[in-house]
């Protein structure tokens, strides 16, 4: 069998990667897309070296195109590949346009599409990647499941059972294979950034509700600062390149003279910052996910999860864009005692998918 991963951003390219190195260390036929949707050299190609993945064999090089010209645009390029390649499963992961588009060329090409990470569901169908997440769960061949939750979303919304497997969550996989490399650079990593264990507060946001407002720009920066007064805490803020943008383009970068602004970084650097930190404040979904696994308190900017098991743990609490709710809750967290558990499994998801294909095909 041929087996095909297509790429698109940072958390796909790490949530992908273990699925990638299982087929390498098992001697699969597979071979690797990058589309480039977000590209940046330091959120992607530096993770191909990093993470010791070969290189994509087709780089696209789409973006910056609106949501329904990019799709098209993938559309056009995908159909290119496929029906040079002719691969038996096409593995797709998360909720983003590319994997609406893979789907879409996929199926009418009669290739089968695995969805990694299936069911999740924020119910907010002003997001784009929820209308994504609907459509290519309903229509896929295999869904793999994080927990038994999104299982259970998946079946109340009719879609067969044959076709829903739960096999846990590939960033336990992901953060399992570079824990060792991320306690090994731990001294290093810090002493790169100019920040001491537990003294700093790592800051993440790059979503469109909380960046592309000026108002909510500059609301949400000013209210963090108010953490570091309360805290005595630096903030560490690896700047995504559309939140670096905005704050050029909104004339905020006065605000950022308060905090260590750094660029994005690496995985295993983000691992080591995430470890490291006294509390995390983030709207990436990929990092709720890794700080509950590291055990870190964390305050989610936003106003609904489709993770929300890191709310159930106990660890983690959504403070939307709201100065009461991020000064509250930031107060309430810091003095709470968590009952830490891992909710998103093992770390042999990959393990099980390759596994539960190949039972399915027998």
């Amino acid at each position: 069998m041929k087996f095909c991963f297509i790429l698109w951003t940072r958390p796909e390219i790490i949530k992908l990667f273990p699925l990638i190195k299982y087929a390498e260390d098992n001697n699969l036929n597979y071979f690797i897309i990058h589309t480039n949707q977000h590209y940046s050299e330091n959120m992607d190609k530096i993770f191909f070296k990093q993470l010791n993945l070969k290189p994509a064999k087709y780089n696209l090089w789409i973006n910056w195109w609106t949501h329904w010209q990019m799709t098209w645009k993938m559309m056009i390029e995908i159909e290119k590949v496929l029906l040079q390649e002719k691969p038996d499963i096409v593995f797709v992961q998360g909720d983003t346009n590319t994997v609406l588009a893979w789907w879409l060329v996929a199926s009418k090409l009669w290739i089968k599409v695995a969805h990694v990470e299936a069911g999740l569901r924020s119910y907010d169908r002003t997001m784009p990647e929820e209308i994504n997440r609907v459509v290519v769960d309903h229509l896929s061949e295999y869904l793999f499941c994080p927990t038994g939750k999104q299982a259970n979303i998946l079946i109340n919304e009719w879609i067969e059972k044959n076709k829903i497997f739960v096999v846990w969550n590939t960033i336990v996989d992901a953060v399992f294979l570079v824990r060792e490399l991320a306690k090994s650079k731990e001294k290093e990593v810090l002493q790169k950034y100019w920040v001491a264990k537990n003294n700093y507060i790592l800051l993440t946001t790059h979503r469109p509700s909380n960046v592309d407002n000026k108002n909510n720009l500059r609301n949400l920066i000013e209210w963090i600062l108010e953490i570091k007064k309360l805290s005595w805490k630096e903030i560490l803020f690896p700047i995504h390149p559309r939140t670096k943008s905005n704050v050029i383009k909104f004339w905020l970068g006065y605000l950022l003279n308060y905090f260590k602004v750094i660029d994005p970084v690496w995985f295993f650097e983000n691992i080591v910052l995430e470890d490291n930190a006294y509390m995390i404040v983030t709207d990436s979904w990929w990092i709720q996910e890794e700080a509950c696994i590291l055990k870190k308190k964390t305050l989610i900017l936003r106003e609904n999860t489709e993770r929300p098991e890191t709310l159930e743990v106990g660890g983690a609490i959504l403070v939307w864009n709201n100065k009461e709710k991020i000064i509250k809750w930031f107060i309430e967290l810091e003095n709470k005692r968590v009952n830490w558990y891992n909710p998103f499994g093992d770390g042999k998801s990959s393990k099980r998918i390759f596994k539960m294909i190949l039972q399915s095909l027998s």
